[in-house]
């Protein structure tokens, strides 16, 4: 399977865990977080950040369920999650509107049309029934529902992600085989696409180099985490390593 096939699949796999994240209280222990407040202990984040990441994080929830609402309120939702779905749902949609430009075959011409008659003669049947054969198979095709084409409400970001799925493995259609460019563009958009889906789950290997140097030796501190792990800084110069529980022996 393509990388762009496997991202897509993914995609459109995971989108119901989005859907599912959006009431869900943010993850204390998620990548980075945790070591953030012992880390500005050690002096490896300034105090002030520290403090001006907590004062987002409350316009961020004041923003999430703004108390002077009128009427039922609705449930808050992570603005992170919903900015995520969709940014990334109208990436797929500018992304396939593209690819159709260029791959999705024009519907068949409908026949010109003929005057009502009584068919005479058998020729003259069989003339008739094969101009109402042309005329169906003509609407047909236009009506084709693998067809790219939308009107009103955008379509899902899973429904998309199939699309886009089905013509990077050729699957039959009124489309012509994509070429190379097409098929690069998809690929830029799908890993980018789950990319921000596994940060915003949480469920992807992330790696993140601080600004500021180890309060030990004045090297560089990376931290690792995401995918389900407890996230760990480590010091490249001095081999210090900390976890959200502090220094590691």
């Amino acid at each position: 399977m393509s990388t762009a096939a496997a991202d897509l699949r993914t995609i459109a796999t995971t989108w119901v865990d989005l859907n599912d994240a959006l009431g869900a209280p943010t993850v204390l222990g998620g990548f980075g977080r945790g070591l953030s407040a012992y880390l500005a202990a050690t002096n490896a984040i300034d105090a002030e950040e520290l403090e001006a990441r907590g004062h987002r994080a409350a316009a961020l929830r004041l923003l999430e369920r703004d108390p002077a609402q009128l009427g039922d309120r609705p449930i808050p939702i992570r603005l992170q999650v919903y900015a995520t779905m969709r940014t990334v749902e109208a990436a797929l949609v500018g992304c396939a509107s593209a690819v159709a430009e260029h791959v999705q075959r024009p519907p068949m011409a409908m026949p010109a049309p003929r005057r009502a008659a009584y068919a005479r003669t058998r020729a003259e049947r069989l003339v008739w029934e094969d101009h109402a054969r042309r005329v169906q198979a003509a609407q047909d095709d236009a009506a084709d529902p693998r067809r790219w084409k939308w009107t009103g409400a955008t379509p899902s970001a899973p429904y998309t992600a199939l699309w886009l799925l089905a013509r990077v493995t050729g699957a039959p259609g009124p489309f012509r085989p994509l070429q190379a460019a097409q098929h690069r563009h998809i690929t830029a958009v799908a890993a980018e696409a789950r990319h921000r889906i596994e940060q915003a789950l949480d469920t992807g290997a992330e790696t993140a180099e601080l600004a500021r140097p180890c309060p030990d030796c004045g090297g560089t501190i990376k931290v690792y985490g995401g995918a389900g792990t407890s996230p760990l800084a480590n010091c490249a110069q001095c081999g210090g390593v900390w976890s959200e529980l502090g220094a590691v022996a």
